[in-house]
């Protein structure tokens, strides 16, 4: 009897030491995926990512930040693997050495939207620089995302190529928010906001806002995705990176994203090969 409970003891122990190697396997195969809320709140990465999962055998854990913060958790080594779109934050995390492999990956663009009233008559417009001076001048609301994004910064450009300063100014509410929360805020408000045309995609049925101006070549929003150099950060999971860049800009990947159409409308572009 003592025989028989301890062997059953000893194989209990084994199981659990079995399960506990399979598990720490399992989370080793974790890849972890910053990126920015546009392509996590759009529906995106939930319609693209499971093909490629199956197809690796690893499991992508997605981080849906602005790009500022998608960058610096990289830089921490606290990610694997970036999609983010700022191009110049992109290089200048390439150059300091961050970085390796950075490949463009796709578009979209974009718009800015306001309420159906217009207070500040941009509607139809496809000057954003106009638009946005209409606003300062009338002191109409307008949110901002306000949290160091790829849409915040570009945004901040804009005001900055104006040569308006918007600090502390009242008709400017800066939210700190992600895309879809100042949608929300553009909404209850009445407001202006600058945003991504897919986040604006999903979200216009609750918001009642409507596009004002579109088509600007400023308002272009490409995307880049970005390995975290392994030399700065030797416990990052390079290899599925690395696999997971190749797969997005693979035949497959593409036209993965291409086939994501919500509503039968197109919100991601591939970018053209080269």
């Amino acid at each position: 009897m003592t025989s028989t409970f301890l062997g059953w003891r000893h194989l209990a122990a084994t199981l659990a030491l079995l399960s506990a190697f399979l598990s720490s396997a399992s989370e080793a195969r974790d890849l972890r995926l910053a990126t920015t809320t546009s392509t996590d709140h759009s529906g995106l990465l939930r319609a693209i990512l499971p093909p490629f999962e199956r197809e690796r055998g690893c499991r992508v854990q997605v981080v849906a930040v602005g790009t500022g913060k998608a960058l610096k958790l990289a830089e921490n080594g606290d990610v694997d693997v970036v999609l983010v779109h700022d191009r110049q934050a992109e290089q200048a995390f390439v150059a300091a050495g961050h970085g390796l492999d950075r490949r463009d990956v796709m578009y979209n663009d974009f718009v800015l939207v306001g309420p159906r009233s217009d207070p500040a008559t941009v509607r139809g417009g496809r000057d954003v620089l106009h638009a946005l001076r209409r606003i300062a001048a009338g002191q109409v609301r307008f949110v901002s995302r306000g949290d160091d994004s790829g849409t915040d910064r570009m945004e901040r450009s804009y005001w900055e190529q104006l040569g308006i300063s918007v600090r502390g100014a009242p008709w400017h509410v800066s939210a700190g928010l992600g895309m879809s929360e100042v949608l929300t805020m553009a909404g209850e408000m009445q407001a202006y906001t600058l945003a991504d045309r897919a986040t604006y995609a999903t979200t216009r049925a609750r918001t009642g806002l409507e596009i004002m101006v579109q088509g600007d070549r400023r308002l272009f929003n490409p995307y880049g995705v970005i390995a975290v150099n392994p030399k700065k950060h030797p416990d990052v999971n390079f290899a599925d990176a690395t696999a997971l860049i190749d797969w997005l800009t693979s035949p497959a990947g593409r036209s993965a994203i291409s086939a994501f159409r919500p509503g039968g409308e197109q919100l991601f572009f591939v970018t053209a090969d080269r």
